[in-house]
């Protein structure tokens, strides 16, 4: 993986790709990254009595004023489960405090379903897990190589935040065209900007402005899985994810056999370039040996280097193209933290996958337009309550 920055714009692409996400901002310390990681560190599961419903809404009613601790508050979640229900009452609660943030809800969600059948939470023998592991290694390995070529449409929602907030406002969204050739990697188009058509002197780059993003499809998960990586992994969860039952490694990549590398720009050219390592956690199915969902962070990241920290979480899904079943992106969130002349900024993009299909080889990407592809879904409306809340009766007068 490869980040990219420019002031007030941040970039990060996979190396093996030369692709590209950038942010804007600035980075503080190497060390930095880690206090402001949105993943949590490798630690003992269990440790501790169970989170009572005091401590947690305590916790929870911290998050608007500090929002960077949303990590600390998974973590005890998973460390320590919870011991309590999760009622509607206190599901509404969370969705006010956090911002309706998807993470904590999903982390709550499987802990109240360990609360409910302590045996979903039991790790299978090491060596289970390793033989799932290697299966999972081989199956992505090869369905890399049989990627067929494929054509998708991005939806970007762009967002930042000043400081450490983690506060979002979105500036912008964005349509991108996307190609994939076996034999040449990625293409980008720019289709729209707010919904508005690119002009011809427009393109998915540097000079766009904002944080971009490419290598979300094959290169993150061949790079993590390559032996040239000498990734270590080590099974320390379970989880259901969609409906699917997981197993969950944490794995670091040292940075000396790291291809993540991060790029500062100014004036649509890189300026400076380092390379760092990266940690992070995995979702293997168990039936299927493929990961459904990619978690990393970027480490040892120079001291001094404009980006301090760089994250991204993939989501994967089944869908057809040319009738045959392939293993996806469906969903991503990028963020970077930089610090650039004395003010630290940080940036997300949201990127929604839509519409694969076969990219033929008589087609070009500069050919391609939004009528390519099929029309978006609307957004779903807010689900109503299944049943209105009761209103008590007023106790009677006394005569």
């Amino acid at each position: 993986m490869k980040y990219l920055k420019t002031p007030g714009i941040s970039r990060v692409f996979p190396a093996a790709l030369i692709s590209i996400f950038i942010f804007g901002g600035s980075f503080r310390a190497a060390n930095a990254q880690t206090d402001n990681s949105p993943f949590p560190p490798a630690t003992d599961l269990q440790q501790g009595a169970p989170l009572t419903n005091q401590e947690f809404v305590r916790l929870l009613y911290q998050l608007p004023m500090h929002p960077e601790q949303r990590g600390q508050l998974e973590d005890q979640i998973r460390k320590r489960g919870i011991g309590f229900p999760i009622t509607p009452g206190l599901r509404s609660l969370i969705a006010t405090k956090s911002g309706n943030d998807a993470s904590l809800i999903h982390t709550l969600e499987e802990a109240d379903r360990r609360r409910a059948n302590p045996t979903v939470a039991t790790l299978p023998p090491i060596a289970e897990a390793t033989e799932l592991l290697e299966r999972t290694r081989k199956a992505t390995l090869g369905a890399a190589e049989t990627m067929p070529d494929y054509l998708v449409k991005q939806n970007i929602i762009r967002s930042h935040a000043f400081g450490q907030s983690k506060n979002w406002a979105a500036y912008d969204r964005l349509s991108i065209a996307v190609s994939y050739r076996q034999s040449a990697g990625e293409d980008y188009k720019l289709l729209t900007v707010n919904g508005i058509p690119a002009s011809e002197d427009q393109s998915y780059g540097m000079k766009l402005g904002g944080t971009i993003s490419t290598g979300e499809y094959v290169t993150a998960l061949t790079e993590l899985f390559k032996p040239e990586s000498r990734a270590e992994f080590t099974p320390v969860d379970t989880d259901t994810l969609r409906g699917r039952r997981t197993i969950i490694y944490e794995y670091e990549v040292k940075k000396e056999f790291s291809r993540q590398s991060l790029g500062w720009g100014e004036g649509g050219s890189i300026k400076q370039q380092t390379i760092s390592g990266y940690r992070g956690r995995i979702w293997i199915d168990r039936e299927t040996n493929r990961v459904l969902r990619l978690e990393d962070i970027s480490t040892e990241i120079d001291s001094g280097f404009p980006i301090t920290a760089a994250s991204k979480v993939i989501d994967y899904d089944w869908v057809s193209i040319n009738e045959q079943q392939r293993l996806l992106p469906a969903h991503a969130v990028v963020e970077l933290t930089d610090r650039y002349r004395g003010q630290t900024e940080q940036t997300r993009n949201e990127i929604l996958f839509r519409g694969y299909r076969k990219f033929g080889a008589e087609v070009k990407i500069i050919d391609i337009d939004e009528k390519d592809f099929p029309p978006d879904k609307p957004e779903d409306e807010p689900k109503k309550p299944e049943t209105p809340p009761v209103l008590k009766q007023a106790p009677p007068k006394k005569p």
